[in-house]
């Protein structure tokens, strides 16, 4: 999330495809188009389980039929690399392909501009992963639509965060003459764009042509004038980002989509490296229609961040049966305040569901009470994670019912419970050893002053969920799903 949250590397990848490469995406050839919509894939290919960073901040096995698509329904594969999703963008003429994160908690869309003049600061981590995905950046001297931006259009002012509508022609030295009369044809300035954990990235707003899908899985369209950043130098953000946050920039607010919505089904992390499966991402009409079975909670509004989504949390259960415990929280997990404050964030920009204090200490003392398997302090110790265990392994099996670990529940406004699929609490950490495998919790403190959410939902938990934003009734949807079927059904998944 842009400036109040912390990014982390779990991608979704959007792939924006056209002519030829968009029949090789969608490979069922009898799936209709439905009007007013679009279906996207997310690929996961993890290299390895990023650990945490302390400075931040049961599956439906049912049959799924393909969904009829309309004219402008979209589906794409989401590919999933170094414990994210990214998405394909298609720009520029002839196109180019450009690979980025998919993040729910900022607006800009942006790509690495310059091959060779491109600068990643404090990325050695990134750059020196060998199966880490090597990405190409965009050229804008190559493509024939590329331009810049002008300093008076929305979208500068915008970037810039101003008040004032004549800032950004100021800056770029506009004279009083032009400025009265918003008839400055100069490029909008330079600008900075900031995440938490101290990413950062500096470039300049562009316009140029995006390729989507078309009325058909052979066919695209285009939409001549996407905007845009095209970035030069970064810290700590060695990939580019679309932003399906709610402001101008976001990619389904230029896309159309931003009264309507969007919804994605991700993988679980068992599917990191393989590339048959990939993770669907649907906006428009497709997106929220027929949905009414689901259980929906309401998008909560802040004065102060308003393109972004959250939620009200009102307790949390621990285990099932007789053997549980549920608690409730503050109330700043419950509301918004009235600077801006409290909420829990949904953001598939950072990994981890982060819980403030003390309801992170609770959680953790809970489940302790219930586990009685031993400790692995070697894993906590190595990977930053508070609460590790070395589970039985059984019949080649990690979730074997006779060593479950306790269920967790989220109780959020509206009576929508959302149980948390098995693997999306605990993760085995390494291969099984010994007749047992380490298992560790995937919850954050979640750290800072109290200003900005919270709380946030990370995108590890909502693995095997459907989540829904209807942002046509400012809501929020959640069903246990298994995602690789529903990933079968949109022809999201290769054959051999």
């Amino acid at each position: 999330m842009a400036s109040i949250a912390a990014r982390s590397f779990f991608v979704l990848v959007l792939v924006l495809v056209s002519g030829e490469a968009m029949g090789q995406t969608l490979a069922n050839p009898k799936t209709k188009f439905l009007k007013d919509s679009l279906v996207l894939g997310l690929v996961h290919s993890r290299t390895s389980l990023l650990t945490p960073k302390r400075g931040y901040n049961s599956l439906s096995r049912k049959r799924i039929k393909p969904m009829e698509m309309g004219d402008d329904d979209v589906i794409e594969p989401l590919r999933e690399i170094r414990d994210g999703y990214l998405m394909s963008l298609t720009l520029g003429t002839p196109p180019q392909v450009i690979q980025v994160y998919m993040d729910t908690g900022s607006d800009l869309t942006w790509v690495p501009c310059g091959n060779l003049s491109f600068d990643c600061q404090d990325c050695d981590e990134y750059q020196n992963n060998v199966l880490g995905p090597k990405l190409a950046a965009f050229l804008p001297t190559h493509s024939s639509t590329s331009i810049r931006e002008t300093c008076g259009s929305s979208f500068c002012i915008d970037i810039h965060s101003s008040d004032n509508p004549f800032d950004p022609c100021t800056i770029a030295g506009c004279s009083l003459a032009t400025l009265v009369k918003g008839a400055c044809p100069r490029p909008c300035p330079s600008f900075s764009y900031t995440y938490g954990a101290s990413g950062l990235v500096i470039g300049t707003l562009t316009k140029d042509a995006i390729f989507i899908h078309g009325n058909s899985p052979n066919s695209s369209r285009k939409i001549p004038k996407f905007c845009f950043g095209c970035v030069g130098a970064t810290y700590r953000e060695p990939i580019g980002i679309a932003g399906f946050g709610r402001g101008l920039l976001s990619l389904p607010s230029q896309l159309g989509f931003s009264h309507k919505g969007f919804s994605h089904c991700f993988l679980p992390f068992k599917f990191s490296n393989n590339p048959k499966f990939s993770s669907p991402l649907i906006l428009g009409n497709l997106a929220i229609s027929s949905k009414e079975h689901l259980k929906f909670t309401p998008l909560l509004k802040s004065p102060f961040y308003p393109n972004y989504y959250y939620i009200g949390l009102e307790s949390i259960t621990i285990g099932n049966g007789e053997n549980y415990s549920r608690f409730g929280v503050s109330l700043q997990l419950r509301e918004i305040d009235t600077k801006g404050n409290g909420g829990i964030l949904i953001d598939s920009g950072t990994t981890y569901t982060h819980l403030p204090e003390p309801l992170y200490s609770q959680l953790i003392s809970i489940l302790e009470s219930l586990i009685s398997y031993p400790r692995a302090k070697e894993h906590e110790l190595n990977t930053g994670f508070d609460l590790c265990y070395k589970v039985p392994y059984k019949n080649n099996t990690f979730f074997s019912d006779e060593f479950e670990l306790p269920s967790i529940t989220f109780h959020f406004l509206n009576n929508v419970s959302v149980v948390l699929p098995q693997g999306n609490s605990f993760y085995a950490m390494a291969a099984p050893s010994n007749s047992t495998v380490v298992k560790c919790l995937l919850f954050q403190s979640m750290d800072g002053d109290g200003d900005g959410p919270a709380g946030i939902f990370g995108s590890f938990q909502q693995q095997n969920l459907e989540v829904v934003y209807d942002l046509e009734k400012e809501r929020l949807g959640f069903e246990a799903m298994d995602c690789a079927s529903v990933a079968v059904s949109q022809g999201l998944h290769k054959k051999e």
